[in-house]
């Protein structure tokens, strides 16, 4: 949960009313180094809008005037004039200009931070530059060395002011923070910063050089909310440090604070403000980092089941394939295969009679006409439907079967390596394994015009799931450079293999094409075949 935003009134003298209180409030911390009601009026500025600058500019002017007044005018009215009032001009027409060039209260990252610390160096400069200007018309300084000790303090307390007090502003008025970094930053500031202050009282109690010694230890404390709350945790350590010196100095009675030390803490908070913007901005990146993941993550697993029900759909395709080979084996086989012996028997039945006739050579074409039907319809019926397959099994049937013929038949010399248990296998992995060999031994045979063909296929079980690795090669030609349009060949193998979830690699050889394809079958198959 977040912390809602302040927002200003929108009424010019409300907003002057409430900055003419803070002006008056602030007025009473102004030291030498530490001028925080110009750090009050960089931001005010910053802030609102330029239609309400009238009523703050007024309002400021109201306020020193009666402070003036209160301390009896002691410099005149004219030397007030020329003090009091071209400062708070310069520093408006400083700031137009700059939000003119898209200038932003923003410290969310280093390159906004560096943006208005230069903004901050140019304002500062300006009115300075602009008050050693007045000043030297006015009265002639007694030595350059005091006109520029003064111009220093002067720039070192602007800055020092506005350092402290607008990042606070900008906190408050533009950004929100969660409940619980809010509760983290008060926890952190009892646990961390109250013993700080007090190491900090009773280090300048003791004589020279611990006081200083302490100053430059309460910065340490500025980097640990750096790092921790990035730069709000840095800018309020930096504000309550710098109370905490000042508070300390005023009661111990120490003399004023040099010029030095305040430089100090001027480099150190801007250092430590930038650190933790530079923090904040690694803690954004990593969020969106992390919620990227989380978004990958969601769409992988997405894709995950996509890719699954892809690979359920494609081996449902490839199962009512086989269904349809096997019925359309099945009719074939009864049909045709009955048809063509009924003719051999009615031609048998009328061999006597054509012997007689003289017509010995009819029923001799007639049966050699049934036989190449008959070889034909087996090698149509084996393509469709290897029943050697169910009849010998899958090992017998890659070994002896009718890819052993068909090698031998052209020439070719079959190796073979068959290790394991095909039960572990599913009828469909088992399927398409002997698919495989057989489309790898008709594609050697056809076109790579091969001598020798190896198949090694290897099965086993892995975390209770079966797992077959088939290698299958040859010495042939190899694969062409282009191959050629229409046929289904290793694509249609690749796709077989993707259907069911497997690997499908063509590996580079010296000659001919190596194939290793890694299936894995279902841990039901393997249960039933434990259970059977």
């Amino acid at each position: 949960m977040r912390s809602k935003l302040l927002h200003l009134p929108d009424s010019g003298p409300i907003i002057a009313a409430g900055y003419l209180l803070l002006w008056l409030l602030l007025w009473s911390t102004v030291q030498p180094y530490w001028m925080l009601p110009y750090g009050l009026r960089f931001g005010t500025l910053l802030l609102t809008p330029v239609r309400y600058w009238g009523w703050l500019l007024g309002a400021e002017l109201a306020a020193t005037t009666g402070i003036a007044l209160a301390h009896g005018m002691p410099l005149g009215w004219l030397s007030f004039a020329i003090g009091e009032v071209p400062e708070p001009l310069v520093m408006a027409g400083g700031l137009w200009l700059l939000r003119r060039f898209n200038l932003h209260a923003s410290l969310q990252s280093p390159q906004e931070v560096t943006r208005l610390m230069l903004s901050v160096v140019l304002v500062v400069s300006a009115t300075t530059a602009v008050d050693a200007a007045l000043l030297a018309m006015v009265s002639t300084p007694s030595s350059p060395e005091l006109l520029a000790r003064m111009l220093g303090e002067e720039l070192l307390s602007q800055y020092l002011g506005i350092l402290l007090i607008v990042p606070l502003m900008i906190m408050v008025l533009r950004t929100r923070i969660e409940q619980r970094a809010l509760a983290s930053l008060v926890m952190d500031g009892l646990l961390v910063m109250l013993p700080s202050m007090t190491i900090l009282l009773v280090l300048s109690e003791q004589a020279a050089p611990q006081p200083q010694f302490a100053r430059v230890l309460s910065l340490a404390p500025v980097l640990f909310f750096a790092f921790r709350h990035g730069w709000r945790g840095a800018s309020l350590a930096m504000l309550t440090t710098s109370l905490g010196m000042t508070l300390v100095d005023q009661h111990l009675g120490h003399a004023p604070t040099t010029a030095a030390a305040y430089l100090f803490l001027a480099v150190a908070g801007t250092g430590a403000l930038m650190l933790g913007s530079a923090t904040d901005a690694l803690r954004r990146s990593s969020a969106r980092v992390a919620e990227q993941n989380v978004y990958l993550g969601a769409v992988n697993r997405r894709l995950d089941q996509l890719a699954h029900q892809l690979r359920d759909a494609a081996r449902g395709n490839l199962q009512a394939d086989e269904n349809q080979r096997r019925h359309l084996a099945a009719e074939l086989h009864d049909e045709l295969g009955q048809n063509i012996t009924a003719i051999q028997t009615h031609v048998k039945l009328a061999q006597a009679r054509l012997h007689q006739a003289g017509m010995e050579d009819i029923s001799t074409s007639i049966n050699t006409i049934l036989a190449h039907m008959r070889r034909a319809l087996h090698r149509l019926l084996d393509d469709l439907r290897p029943a050697v397959l169910d009849e010998f099994g899958l090992l017998r049937a890659l070994d002896e079967g009718p890819i052993r013929d068909l090698l031998n038949a052209a020439g070719m010399t079959y190796h073979t390596q068959l290790h394991g248990d095909p039960r572990l296998l599913d009828d469909d992995t088992r399927t398409a394994i002997y698919r495989l060999v057989q489309e790898s031994a008709t594609n050697a045979v056809k076109h790579a015009r091969a001598s020798e063909f190896r198949l090694r296929l290897r099965i086993g079980e892995r975390q209770g799931i079966a797992v077959a690795l088939l290698d299958v090669r040859d010495d042939g030609a190899g694969l062409p450079s282009r191959l050629p349009r229409g046929g289904r060949g290793l694509q249609g193998m690749r796709d077989r293999v993707t259907s069911l979830g497997g690997q499908f690699r063509l590996r580079p050889a010296a000659t001919g094409v190596h194939l290793r394809i890694l299936l894995r079958s279902s841990t039901c198959a393997v249960e039933d075949q434990r259970v059977s």
